[in-house]
Order: structure tokens, then sequence, then C-alpha cells
């Protein structure tokens, strides 16, 4: 399987292809850029007069204590779980398509991250008191609840955050060098000098960057795991019907990678399409994606399957009852939307020829990432606003700054991505270099050279 497609393409093509972008600059990414910045000031007015007037301007009732905040927390931090995903997990597996997209997909796991974090601080209220889940020593003589899932989130993220960045960051080095010795102007030179870390691409070099980058692929792999695994602790270790069930943790990795996945391709597509990519992010890596989207929806289809079952087996009234509110109840509209995104949608890539086209793939993904966005609000709302006291039971509904605050942290995510794909390398030049045909010391250059 060609991972670069192309006759006779060159590793000077390649470096040629990805750096081009950058020094030269295309007026196509402003048509990205312009839009991203407007949603991000939307962004700083919602949370500007959120901490003036404090969260009673969000939908917030009284059985519903977790709104939008929560659920756009756990959608973020799904959707930052394909970058590591697709750098640590396949790194370890050898699969070597994942040279070409591993970079726009860890950056986007690290933006999303950040993302994910801004709504559990403003969730608080006060969030010039959010030192307090630290265990540090303060004027309360207070300590964080060690029992509580919400204190592990606070771990497991800032962990899972910490080692992302540190694993691009380290990816990045050889491409730094690169872009330095490219560079034409001192500032730029300065500026990936300072950052490639002295890097001259010597043997020695090498030996350390891929120990170094083998540990941090160790380290991570566990972390895609566990990450999702204590945020749906949230959830599981509470006593609600809805929530309280062990079918959560590999439920909720399942849909993180899912989303993830699917947000790489939305993002993605455009990229290669504006940057003349397609003969590095070839159609090949796209279908291998898809793949991944169709088994990872098939089990968040299973998934919802058993939580009907277990709720039916367990004979518990109020599971029954939990679950029957989310087919017919109030909310019937945002569960069949989810079933329909995340179950019916994905089924499409069964077919080669929709798993192979561009405009397919991203229209799939899009209803994908809006799918995994209600189930997260299903799961929340559903279980809250009927709970087990009938007279507190109320009807959910966000108001205008719930919509943009959610509507602003895509223009948080967005205005960070268009950042990084215009100052730093979209795809991983040294690493595609090294799958290519022409890097095998038995490749003899003829046409024939790749059977050898």
């Amino acid at each position: 399987m060609e991972l670069v497609e192309g006759d006779n393409v060159t590793f000077h093509d390649v470096t040629e292809a990805v750096a081009r972008p950058i020094e030269i600059p295309s007026s196509r990414w402003w048509i990205a850029f312009i839009p991203s910045v407007m949603l991000l000031g939307v962004y700083l007015i919602s949370i500007a007069y959120l901490l003036y007037m404090g969260t009673g301007i969000w939908g917030l009732n009284n059985p519903v204590a977790w709104g939008w905040a929560i659920v756009n927390f756990v959608f973020w931090v799904g959707i930052g779980h394909a970058g590591t995903l697709i750098s640590a997990v396949l790194f370890l597996f050898r699969q070597k398509w994942r040279t070409s997209i591993n970079r726009a997909a860890e950056a986007m796991t690290i933006f999303a991250v950040i993302c994910a974090l801004q709504f559990p601080t403003f969730h608080t209220g006060r969030p010039w008191f959010i030192y307090w889940p630290l265990p540090l020593p303060n004027q309360m003589d207070m300590w964080p609840n060690f029992r509580s899932p919400l204190l592990w989130d606070v771990f497991a993220v800032s962990t899972y955050f910490t080692v992302s960045l540190l694993f691009w960051y380290v990816g990045l080095i050889p491409d730094l060098a690169t872009m330095r010795d490219r560079a034409k102007t001192p500032i730029r030179r300065f500026a990936y000098g300072l950052f490639s870390l002295g890097w001259r691409g010597s043997t020695r070099h090498w030996v350390n960057y891929e120990k170094a980058y083998m540990i941090l692929a160790g380290l991570s792999t566990p972390l895609v795991l566990s990450v999702h695994t204590i945020v749906s602790f949230d959830f599981a270790a509470s006593q609600l019907p809805g929530w309280h069930t062990t079918i959560f943790p590999p439920y909720f990795v399942a849909g993180a990678i899912f989303s993830g996945f699917a947000m790489v391709l939305t993002l993605l597509l455009p990229v290669r399409a504006w940057f003349k990519l397609e003969h590095i992010i070839t159609v090949k890596h796209l279908e291998n994606m898809a793949k991944i989207i169709l088994l990872t929806g098939t089990m968040v289809g299973y998934a919802y399957a058993m939580e009907f079952f277990i709720a039916w087996y367990s004979g518990n009234p109020y599971e029954s009852f939990a679950f029957q509110n989310r087919l017919f109840g109030d909310y019937w509209w945002a569960y069949w939307i989810m079933v329909s995104c995340n179950v019916i949608s994905p089924q499409f890539f069964w077919i080669k020829r929709i798993r192979r086209s561009v405009v397919w793939l991203f229209i799939l993904s899009i209803f994908v990432n809006i799918g995994m966005w209600f189930e997260r609000f299903v799961i929340t709302v559903t279980s809250l606003h009927h709970d087990f006291l009938p007279s507190s039971w109320d009807y959910y509904s966000p108001t205008v700054w719930d919509v943009s605050t959610l509507v602003g942290s895509f223009g948080l995510f967005f205005t960070l991505f268009c950042l990084f794909v215009r100052y730093l390398p979209t795809v991983a030049i040294g690493e595609v270099k090294s799958v290519m045909a022409i890097a095998n010391p038995h490749h003899h250059g003829d046409s024939h050279g790749e059977h050898h």
C-alpha cells in the first residue's frame, strides 16, 4: 500500500508540500480564521457576562443542576481522544498509515482539552476559587474530597493534557528544525530555532528522540482508556437511574474515540483540499478512519441496546421509567436525533464508495459530532429532569447564554486550530518520509522498487 501517492515523489517534495502553507500563506486560511475569531468573541462576551451575573443566566433549574456546561465538558473531552489514540496506540501497533494524520489529530486533542477545561471551571460559578479542588493549604483549612469523581476528573484530565502536550511537542521537534533551516526572516529563524532545541538530525538525536517518543506513547495509551472512564464515573458513581450502571466506562471510551475520529475528518478534509495535501493524506487514510468510525459507532449502538436490556432485566421500576422517559418522554426528540446520528449514519460506511467519497465523509463526520453532543445531553438531562421526587420534576431548556457559550467554545477550538495550521507543520514530515517506499533500504529506485 502506497502511503504517499504520486510517481517518483521524493523527500524534498514532501517537505515542500508541508512547508508551503506556512511560508506562503493561503488567502483561504483567512476564510476559516476570521469566522473563528468572531465566534471566539461570542465566547468571551458570554464568559464575561457569566462572571458578572453568575450562573443564573444559564437555564439551570432545581432538578437539572447539571446543564450544558457538563454536557459540553464531556463532549470536548471525547473529541480530545482520537489524537492520542491515533498517535500512541497506532504507533505501538506499528500502523504506518497514522503518520500523515497524527500531527493534526494530536493538535486537535490539545485544543479540545483546553475547551473542555473551560466548562467545569465556569460551572462552579466562582472560578476565582478554582484552586480549592487542588490539594493545597488554603485559608479555609479545607482539603478536597478525594472520594468525589469530580475531583478525579481534575487529576485525570490535567494529566492527560500534560502528557498529550509533551507527546505532540516531542514529535514536532525534527519538523521545527526543518522550518528553522528554511526560515527566511530572523524572527522565524529564532522562534523555530528556540523550540527545535538545537536539533541537528544526528544519529544520537534520532536515537534519543525515538526513545522519548516510545516512552510517551506508552504513557499515553493507558491514559486514552482511563480519562474517559473517570469522566464516566461522574455519572456512574451516583445513585440516579440512567446513570448508575457499570457499562458506562467502556461505552464512554468507545463514544469518545467515535466522536474524536469524526472531528479529525471534519478538520482534515478542508485542510487537505486547501493546502493540496491529497497525495500525503490519501483516500486510503480517510477510508481507514471511516472504518474505525464504523466499528466504534457499532459499539456505541450495542451499548445503547444493552442499557435498555439492563433496565428491563434489573426489574427496577425507576430504571425502567428512566429509559421509557428517554424514548417517549419530554426529550424524545433529542434521543432519536442521537440514535439516528450515532447508530444509523455510520452504517453507510459499509459501502466502499461512501467510505472513499470526500463529500460523504465530511457530511457523515458532522452528523456523528452532532449525535455525540446529543448523547451527552440525553444522558445528563433526561436522568435529572425526572428524578425520584415527582413534585420537583421540571423541564430544562437552555437560554441564549447557554447556546452562545457552546457556539463560542467552537470559536476557541477553531481559532487555535487555524493558528496551528498557519505556523506549524500540519503533517509530521519526518514520520511520513520514514514510511515512503524510497526510505526502504531495499528500494532500488526503479518502477517496481516497492515490490522488492
